[in-house]
């Protein structure tokens, strides 16, 4: 008995538990409906459901009824859920839509009303009592307090899998304060009274998963047509929230067909579209993916809203001008992208404006330089060595650390006057080549020991020191004159007038005989195309240091391939220079008088009438002087005197009468190596019967380091960065005038190869195999551009020793240099071909925007491309080498392109060498302008009929990214400034020139 008692109390306290933990949890509420605060065991409904849990849609009455409206009973033919269908629901005069929640007559809202609430006013907040509160259906687009809508879903896609019909129910409340409903018995509008959106889909009469997004923004446009005024509305929404009923059709009732995860995974912005012809879309990212930019397309939809008259009339107003106000916000991404291009712009402006300030500048300021010359060359034991590796297996591959040293030149002294012009002779091998190179101050790899001076200059100054070496360099499209002028643009000071420049180029043209050829193209000096001779082109080469007014000029063998009659020419115009000196730069109010140059040249075996032209003769043999004074008989009668005198010279040769004595000087070099040099300070220079004027001995020295100081210092560039720009653009210009060739030979490859892509992929159509297809197309434009940018690198390695020599005579900085030939390679040569007939022939997004997205990704594509090519042309000096890099490249970028191979399949071990590959990026970019146009794919598989998004199809197969563009563009310009760093970097420190 007291055994039974205890259990008896047992049963209640767990009772009363059981009790307080119901309260306290309350009843589950579907369609996101609300405990009831008066009764935790029931829900506040959205209009339309009803039911303890909110789970029976309404059958019959209005959504005026609330809680007390008729509800679709559950049916064991739908698995125990409430079926419309089935219900046999009838919906009242002036109610529509499935469910009868849309009204269809004003009198039907008025009649519902007022059998619900009496004639009680409506009772409106917002200041409207007063006004016309009329109860009207609203049966637009547009939402003035809360609207329902209700549209047939029909896809072929969804259909194939759920044949039945499907509808999907809205309740769009802008302001639930304002609406007839907000006072109705067991209704919910909005949560916490904000504009918010509630969605069911309904699936052959039985709710298959609800939605819900709160706050949203309504916009609203009107445009007038034929058919008269017609409205659109779209609804913005945030924090969507989506659940799907379990054991639904759609949520596991078929479980081959199971989209519970996916319609659970809704989050983010949901967009309602609706126009005036009763189609409305339900756009979401998920959703888009699958069925189209557009997002859902939901057809025969009907509108219907219960609001006040006084409501429409008192807010239309204030809806219209933020309809009218109102736009589409740019992404992240467009803005990003936007400040990109624009501080690029910007950044530009200002660089332009600069060099033109600086430019302006530079041409005011005076010019008080006009003359050159003057000045003696006086080297003091002059020693060079180079380390030589020795050769072994293992050199091959790596550096050798053992190393050899060779004696080039062995304590070497000699000097020269102003008005001078010496030889330096001397067998093969003799050092003759590196002696003129350190005269005239050029880089070399040795190690370099002694005293290069001249006077009158102090020590450690230089004057200007021209060089012109064995090969003729010169600019092969160019005309004489204009390569004249071109030097002269460049190599004069900036405030020097044009017209004294152009004199002044007429003057060097007269001085050296060029007239009759003056309007000639050089043409190749290698025989490769005709142009002028080889004696002409030396004289050009030594016009090209004449137009700068050097004070020295170092010539290494300049009759070296000429013909006996156009090598005397030669020197004979040296020998003239060194006695008159160079050429004057005229400007008003000069009054200077001419001096001597100082001209040194290197000859291997001149004949008896070019030996006799120079002044003095400087023998070198093994590295070391044998002689080093004046010219003519002199060095045989030093050497006939050195043999009588026995000693160490007694192995002398012997000179025999009328032979020729360059001949002899070299026989001596070659076959009497023991002959002791010449000592130091020996020389017998000063007997040469050329003097300098008393006059220019006083005032040579001052006059001279007025000129290179103030105007034409040496080691710096005499033009602004922008004319050496001007000037390299306009030489350009007329090399691509001239020859034709590369850029019709790049438009008609690009065409033929256009027609033969775009026949290939001629109008391609919107099933999957045609998608594929279509990016295929893509990918073969963007292949194309990888390999046809190998032209890029063999202009680079062609036009590698003209750099070469004008960078090392401070014609232009290289930065002046790869920006004109970035300009003139891309645009003539890359981006013109690029606009071809393949992107309308293969049938792509045909509208302008997507047109020019597609070709501003190519032409960062076609920049990347084109200064990586620059790259390699400058970091190897074979150009094999180069080309073979290049060409391996581009099979590693379409290797990791995307198109052969899905990124995600790749091991993580090679994965990452996807972020290297730029067409990865140029390919996705254009493949997702492509998608983005709103392409959609039709096709069937095993007789089921396929209707989504080609985005869906692009991350499939492809693994593209949809938000990607932007990115890409980002990316592609960080190629770009990066690859352009490195090429500027590696042509500042290693395109140089080194002997």
């Amino acid at each position: 008995m007291v055994r039974n008692h205890g259990l008896y109390h047992l049963s209640c306290i767990v009772l009363v538990l059981l009790t307080l933990s119901a309260s306290v949890i309350g009843q589950t509420c579907m369609n996101y409906g609300e405990t009831s605060p008066s009764n935790a065991w029931s829900c506040i409904c959205p209009p339309g459901f009803g039911g303890a849990t909110c789970a029976q849609p309404g059958c019959g009455g209005t959504i005026f009824d609330g809680s007390s409206r008729s509800l679709a009973q559950p049916s064991a033919s739908s698995s125990g859920f409430a079926n419309l269908t089935t219900s046999d629901c009838t919906c009242e005069s002036g109610w529509g839509g499935v469910g009868c929640n849309v009204c269809t007559t004003s009198s039907a809202c008025q009649v519902a009303y007022v059998a619900v609430n009496g004639n009680a006013t409506l009772g409106l907040d917002g200041g409207l009592f007063g006004l016309n509160d009329t109860l009207v259906c609203n049966t637009a687009p547009t939402v003035w307090a809360a609207g329902e809508l209700s549209c047939q879903v029909n896809n072929p896609t969804l259909e194939a899998l759920y044949p039945l019909g499907s509808t999907l129910n809205i309740l769009r409340t802008l302001n639930s304060s304002l609406s007839p409903l907000h006072n109705t018995s067991g209704m919910l509008l909005s949560p916490s009274t904000s504009s918010s959106i509630y969605a069911q889909l309904m699936y052959a009469g039985v709710e298959q998963f609800f939605c819900t997004a709160s706050p949203c923004t309504q916009t609203s446009s009107n445009s007038i047509t034929s058919s008269g005024d017609t409205t659109s509305s779209t609804w913005t929404c945030q924090n969507l929230s989506c659940s799907c009923i379990q054991n639904a059709t759609f949520c596991g009732g078929v479980p081959v067909s199971n989209l519970t995860s996916t319609i659970d995974g809704l989050t983010g912005t949901l967009t309602v579209a609706c126009d005036s012809t009763n189609t409305c879309y339900f756009q979401q990212d998920v959703i888009n993916s699958v069925f189209g930019s557009q997002g859902l397309s939901m057809e025969g939809c009907v509108f219907g809203e219960c609001v006040s008259q006084a409501v429409i009339d008192t807010t239309n107003t204030t809806s219209s001008a933020a309809a009218a106000s109102g736009g589409t916000e740019l992404s992240g991404g467009v803005i990003a992208g936007l400040a990109v291009v624009g501080v690029i712009i910007v950044f530009g402006l200002v660089v332009v404006a600069w060099g033109w300030y600086i430019q302006r500048a530079a041409r005011k300021l005076p010019f008080n330089g006009g003359q050159s010359g003057g000045v003696s060359v006086r080297w003091s034991d002059i020693s060079y060595i180079v380390q030589s590796p020795k050769n072994s297996p293992s050199s091959l591959i790596a550096k050798s650390t053992i190393r050899g040293e060779k004696t080039i030149l062995d304590s070497i002294s000699g000097s020269i006057e102003s008005g001078q012009l010496m030889a330096i002779l001397g067998p093969s091998g003799a050092g003759k080549t590196t002696l003129v190179e350190l005269i005239a101050g050029k880089t070399k790899s040795g190690q370099y020991t002694g005293s290069i001076t001249f006077p009158p200059y102090a020590s450690g100054h230089h004057p200007r020191v021209a060089f012109i070496p064995q090969s003729d360099i010169l600019p092969s499209m160019l005309t004489v004159r204009e390569a004249l002028k071109f030097a002269a643009c460049l190599r004069l000071p900036e405030a020097l007038p044009a017209s004294s420049k152009a004199a002044l180029v007429s003057t060097v043209i007269s001085k050296l005989g060029l007239d009759g050829i003056a309007e000639t193209r050089i043409g190749a000096t290698d025989g490769t195309s005709r142009g002028i001779s080889g004696g002409e082109a030396r004289r050009v080469s030594i016009g090209l240091e004449l137009v700068s007014c050097p004070d020295v000029l170092v010539c290494d063998e300049p009759t070296s391939g000429l013909d006996s009659v156009s090598a005397f020419r030669v020197v004979n115009v040296l020998k003239e220079l060194a006695r008159e000196g160079g050429v004057a730069i005229s400007h008003p109010g000069s009054h200077g008088h001419r001096k001597g140059v100082a001209v040194i040249c290197s000859v291997h075996q001149p004949s008896s009438r070019l030996y006799h032209t120079f002044d003095s003769v400087h023998l070198l043999s093994n590295g070391r002087a044998l002689y080093s004074g004046p010219g003519g008989l002199a060095p045989a009668r030093y050497f006939m005197r050195m043999r009588e005198e026995g000693g160490a010279g007694a192995d002398v040769l012997p000179y025999e009468e009328g032979y020729n004595v360059a001949d002899y000087l070299l026989d001596i070099a070659s076959q009497s190596p023991g002959i002791p040099g010449m000592p130091q300070g020996n020389n017998a220079v000063g007997e040469v019967g050329i003097s300098v004027s008393s006059d220019e001995r006083v005032h040579g020295g001052k006059d001279v380091e007025a000129l290179s100081t103030q105007n034409l210092a040496p080691g710096m560039y005499m033009a602004t960065f922008l004319t050496q720009l001007q000037v390299l653009c306009g030489r350009e210009w007329k090399v691509l005038r001239r020859d034709k060739t590369l850029f019709f030979t790049h438009v008609c490859v690009a065409c033929v190869l256009g027609v033969f892509c775009g026949g290939l992929y001629y109008q391609t159509g919107s099933t999957i195999a045609g998608f594929q297809a279509r990016v295929g197309c893509l990918f073969f434009m963007g292949s194309l551009i990888a390999f046809s940018s190998l032209s890029a690198l063999y202009n680079i390695v062609e036009i590698r020793p003209l750099f070469l020599r004008e960078r090392s005579n401070w014609y232009y900085s290289p930065t002046a240099w790869l920006l004109s030939r970035l300009i003139f390679d891309v645009i003539p040569l890359r981006i013109i071909p690029t606009i071809a007939v393949t992107y309308w022939m293969a049938g792509l997004a045909h509208d302008a925007v997507h047109f020019f997205k597609f070709i501003f990704v190519i032409v960062l594509y076609t920049l990347v491309m084109t200064l990586f090519n620059f790259l390699l042309g400058t970091l190897f000096r074979n150009g094999g080498i180069a080309i073979l890099i290049s060409a391996l490249s581009a099979l590693y970028q379409m290797t990791y392109a995307g198109f052969f191979v899905h990124l995600a399949s790749i091991p993580p071990v090679l994965r990452w060498l996807q972020w290297l590959c730029p067409l990865n990026y140029t390919l996705e970019a254009i493949s997702v302008n492509e998608v983005g146009s709103g392409l959609m794919i039709s096709d069937t598989l095993q007789g089921v009929p396929v209707n989504v998004s080609a985005t869906l199809i692009m991350q499939l197969l492809f693994g593209f990214g949809l938000n990607n563009y932007y990115r890409d563009i980002l990316v592609l310009f960080a190629f770009i400034a990066g690859l352009g760093v490195v090429v500027i970097a590696v042509v500042w420190l290693k395109v140089r020139e080194r002997r």
